[in-house]
């Protein structure tokens, strides 16, 4: 958090805001969000319930994804678009932050988790797509998909190897 204080910051603000850019860019990446999880519903159906699009501050814009192996461990996944770094993570939360924290611990040792500290909102992250094109959406769709399905298959051997 900056040192300034909110009035000297809010000209930088209302600047940003002005042309209208940030708030049509940030819509057309959320509609992109809206586009993957419509296909994951679709791909998915009968293997994972797929939840609506969450929006973080301005920060993340997301979906859940949850199996029976899922929901009997109390772990979710998330497909985040990070907006800061502009690309797509994956992301295994536990139910609750015990839940997390503990899974945190025991998974310490595998190359996704950062065994010096524990992310804020989930177990780990990984990235899923690094360097989205956002003109063709086909393609970012297509890499997003390829990316969960192979990564998705080693987080679960990795957690049942783990029980």
């Amino acid at each position: 958090m900056s040192d300034k204080k909110l009035n000297d910051r809010i000209s930088a603000y209302k600047e940003a805001f002005a042309s209208g850019e940030i708030q049509e860019t940030y819509q057309c990446l959320v509609g992109i969000v809206q586009i993957l999880r419509t296909e994951f519903t679709k791909k998915y159906k009968g293997e994972f319930s797929v939840a609506s699009v969450m929006h973080g501050y301005i920060d993340f814009t997301y979906f859940y994804l949850q199996n029976d192996y899922l929901k009997r461990h109390k772990l979710k996944f998330a497909i985040v678009f990070n907006h800061q770094l502009a690309h797509f993570e994956l992301w295994l939360l536990g139910q609750t932050k015990d839940v997390q924290v503990r899974y945190w611990e025991k998974l310490k040792g595998i190359r996704w988790v950062n065994p010096e500290s524990m992310p804020e909102y989930s177990i780990f992250e990984v990235t899923l797509l690094a360097n989205p094109d956002f003109d063709n959406i086909t393609g970012l769709s297509e890499s997003v998909h390829s990316a969960f399905g192979v990564l998705s298959q080693e987080i679960f051997s990795t957690l049942e190897a783990y029980e």
